[in-house]
């Protein structure tokens, strides 16, 4: 193991502020005997910074974030606070005769583990909205005719031992429900019901086109990784049938459970404890580890995301007493990247100049997974007045509120900044919106910068033609007239429409 490496110098500096802040912070608001603290402690807060600089390099706490986990980024903060006091409090009692007080000591070696903790918190938070996790797909280079194999149709002792199992299990409902949409007789259809996510890894590839899993989807802790592995198993066009208890449901159980009053008190508790808790990345670890995960609340739109971004499609869904079932066909790889983030600040692919793919910061407005829905939402809803989707149960409650101000294009001012769009543009746009506009349009739009402030707030169209015919006389502007003086004026007819025709985003 190499005990000299190069550290990070940004990491370097914000140590050394953060240690700056935090005597500062002890010194100048704490109550002290001296009337001179900063002079008193001048040398001792340099040697003190030293100190901390020199065993945080040899525990490897300046090795770049990116390379590091949380917790073993925190332990280490940890360690050195207290190595660093006990150092300087040995050094106080031998050698100082407590000329120095012990009390400022352990003051700015909490104050300054406490700044750290925070900003680690905000790094983390950070980089786990905007990252993916590394749970990846490797190209399978077995699934060339990936056709399933030959099996022997159930005798009708085994059928109706089946049939007796998913009534017991499941209901009479579910049971019709089955059969009118998978064979259970044909042999090739595998049925269990296990909280297990990797249930499928042992079993034969391409020896079952149907696999059904009763187990609710809210008691599985590892849902991508099922459905990759399910995935993988599955012949080309094979069928996965699931199901879950969608947030809507949870909701009304409860509170039709308690009494008013008390229903909203237990149900903002439950949602606290099994929708926040597991997708924050400082309490997940303790949550999984006490309930195992079982009785997470998940809304419909993040489910039916994870079934596209695991290679899947839709077929169909439909709620069977408390839980709504899914069918969904097997259609490709999953997403190279698979397990997604639930942060506030979110990264979206969108089309730039030139057609070059580059990725947008927005705060979140929609359910996990929503980004994978675009086409599930388009084939069932269309498009609402002003191009949005029609009935979209993939944005949430506080989110609308967010597009309603802007709130949530905020973090688009990095992008702004980075030179990746300008003020005044046409939309940046997903590769699923991108594909429903004409190739003029398309063609036309890949020569400029994507904006910020689109010529839809200038024209307030209502139709998706309509937003073509928009965007396109913009963008001819922009070829004839140039596009400064093109942004000039679409900027003050789009200011107006907002200010005094309250124009607004959703």
């Amino acid at each position: 193991m190499k005990i000299f490496y190069k550290p990070a110098r940004i990491f370097l500096i914000v140590d050394i502020l953060i240690l700056l802040l935090s005597f500062y912070i002890v010194l100048n608001w704490f109550p002290l005997t001296t009337n001179s603290p900063f002079y008193k402690y001048s040398w001792p807060s340099i040697f003190y910074i030293i100190t901390w600089l020199v065993f945080s390099y040899f525990l490897k706490r300046y090795i770049p974030l990116r390379r590091q986990p949380f917790f073993s980024s925190a332990v280490k903060l940890f360690v050195i606070t207290v190595i660093v006091t006990f150092f300087y409090w040995v050094l106080i009692q031998l050698y100082f005769d407590n000329k120095f007080s012990e009390a400022v000591l352990i003051s700015i070696s909490v104050v300054a583990l406490t700044i750290n903790y925070v900003a680690l918190n905000i790094y983390f938070a950070y980089r786990y909205a905007v990252e993916y996790n590394d749970f990846t797909v490797e190209p399978d280079v077995n699934r060339i005719n990936a056709r399933v194999k030959p099996a022997i149709p159930l005798d009708e002792e085994a059928l109706n031992e089946l049939r007796s199992t998913i009534t017991e299990h499941s209901g009479a409902r579910v049971l019709k429900y089955l059969e009118d949409n998978v064979s259970l007789g044909c042999g090739n259809t595998l049925v269990f019901a296990t909280n297990d996510a990797m249930i499928m890894k042992y079993q034969p590839q391409f020896q079952y086109s149907t696999v059904v899993q009763l187990e609710k989807l809210n008691n599985i802790k590892g849902i991508n990784k099922m459905l990759a592995l399910t995935n993988e198993k599955l012949p080309d066009d094979g069928i996965f049938v699931c199901c879950f208890e969608t947030k809507s449901t949870y909701k009304k159980r409860i509170l039709l459970r308690y009494k008013k009053g008390l229903n909203y008190i237990v149900y903002g508790l439950n949602f606290i404890v099994k929708r926040i808790l597991p997708k924050l990345f400082v309490s997940n670890i303790l949550y999984y580890s006490v309930v195992s995960g079982k009785n997470r609340i998940l809304s419909k739109a993040e489910v039916l995301g994870r079934f596209y971004c695991c290679g899947y499609r839709v077929i169909k869904d439909r709620k069977i007493g408390q839980l709504t079932f899914v069918v969904a066909q097997r259609v490709q790889q999953p997403e190279a990247l698979l397990n997604k983030s639930y942060g506030p600040l979110i990264r979206l692919h969108r089309y730039g100049k030139n057609g070059e793919p580059f990725e947008v910061y927005k705060m979140r407005t929609m359910h996990p997974y929503s980004e994978y829905l675009q086409s599930y939402i388009y084939e069932r809803n269309n498009l609402n007045a002003g191009g949005k989707f029609y009935k979209d149960f993939r944005v949430t409650t506080f989110g609308r509120t967010m597009r309603k101000y802007w709130i949530d294009e905020l973090p688009m001012l990095f992008n702004l900044l980075n030179g990746e769009m300008k003020l005044v543009g046409v939309r940046p746009l997903s590769p699923q919106y991108f594909n429903l506009y004409s190739t003029e349009l398309q063609e036309k739009r890949n020569k400029f910068k994507p904006g910020l402030l689109p010529p839809f707030y200038a024209d307030m169209p209502s139709t998706l033609e309509q937003i073509e015919a928009s965007e396109l006389a913009y963008l001819n502007s922009c070829q004839t007239k140039g596009i400064f003086i093109t942004d000039i004026r679409y900027f003050f007819r789009i200011i107006n429409n907002i200010l005094f025709k309250s124009a607004r985003s959703a």
